[in-house]
């Protein structure tokens, strides 16, 4: 049987990969809205046929939105992963203690690969709001 300051202890271990799933739920909030912003353009692109826009700049930035939208997949399902190993992560913490049994090493290592894959997935949504930019067309602009 595990006393109460054993319990406590056990919360505190647990709260902060908590707080870190809440963050990670914000990312992913904000990434599935590009997402969203990049499919309904697409198919406005896409459907349009009293767009006034040349076939050619219609086929690039249809290719654009593609790109845009893999990399806002890959990020998406990279963040979720995190998300996944870090409830692994939290679960695993409380059947260490039920189970007296020494977990430590794993607990670092899914903690060290969770932040890899957390690292991987924003660098994706990074490299997608990079290619964002190139919608924004300085010439036009300045004329």
């Amino acid at each position: 049987m595990i006393d109460f300051s054993e319990i406590a202890v056990l919360i505190q271990m647990a709260v902060a990969p908590a707080f870190l799933l809440t963050g990670i739920g914000a990312i992913l909030t904000v990434m599935a809205t590009r997402l969203t912003r990049i499919v309904d353009r697409f198919r406005v692109l896409n459907e349009g046929k009293n767009l006034s826009i040349k076939k050619k700049d219609k086929a690039d930035e249809l290719l654009s939105l593609l790109c845009r939208a893999r990399w806002t997949h890959i990020a998406i399902f990279l963040t979720t992963i995190s998300a996944l190993l870090i409830c692994i992560l939290i679960a695993m913490i409380f059947i260490a203690t039920e189970v007296n049994f020494n977990l430590d090493q794993y607990l670092s290592t899914l903690f060290i690969v969770a932040m890899t894959v957390l690292i991987l997935g924003l660098l994706s949504f990074l490299r997608e709001v990079s290619l964002s930019k190139s919608v924004i067309n300085i010439n036009k602009v300045t004329k």
